[in-house]
């Protein structure tokens, strides 16, 4: 973690930085001072004038990152977050899952971030049979999934995944808590509500 947010510290430091922030020599990353808070959740409030959401079609929703969720299993949420407002629909998202909600003050500047795992979409268009993007987790050398620090401003929504399961037989114990864990692809559901279905296209 701590790599991760020199890492995030150097890109808000260089907000023109284009280049591949990992391949920055970590000894010109900004260390990180003081205390990091946890927190369990973080509310987004975004505009679904379609969804009957409270006034001037204003939404919020909570999105979760907890080790034990109603004392069950753990629930790290997924969410969209925004790439570039430029590109139309899902072309500007990423899809990531939450791992931790943290903050931290450096240089008087207070920090409110997120540790997630990365998505990346699988192909340039839509699945044909259901509409639906189809992403899949990033992976380094050993297998590991790729993680990142962002900070929440730049979360949009959450996201709601559906494995994909092909022509193999699922495991009869395989359960809900587990899901985002044992599939390979995910369909990006875009028919959850009315507000994903304009923005997942």
């Amino acid at each position: 973690l701590p790599s991760l947010i020199s890492r995030y510290l150097y890109q808000h430091e260089h907000p023109d930085f284009d280049g591949i922030l990992d391949n920055v020599p970590i000894q010109d990353c900004p260390a990180p001072a003081g205390k990091i808070r946890i927190y369990p959740s973080a509310v987004a409030t975004f505009f679904a004038p379609s969804d009957k959401s409270g006034v001037h079609g204003m939404f919020r929703e909570r999105i979760r990152a907890v080790s034990s969720w109603r004392g069950g299993s753990e629930r790290r949420d997924c969410v969209f977050i925004t790439h570039d407002e430029t590109l139309p629909g899902f072309r500007g998202l990423h899809v990531a899952r939450v791992c931790l909600f943290f903050a931290l003050t450096q240089a008087n500047t207070t920090h409110r971030c997120a540790l997630v795992t990365w998505f990346s979409a699988v192909g340039d268009e839509p699945d044909e049979e259901t509409g639906m993007w189809v992403v899949e987790p990033d992976l380094d050398r050993e297998g590991e999934r790729v993680m990142g620090v962002v900070h929440i401003d730049s979360i949009l929504r959450g996201a709601h995944l559906i494995g994909r399961a092909g022509e193999e037989h699922l495991p009869n114990d395989l359960t809900a808590d587990d899901s985002l864990n044992a599939f390979r692809q995910f369909y990006v559901n875009k028919y959850i509500d009315h507000h994903a279905y304009e923005i997942a296209y």
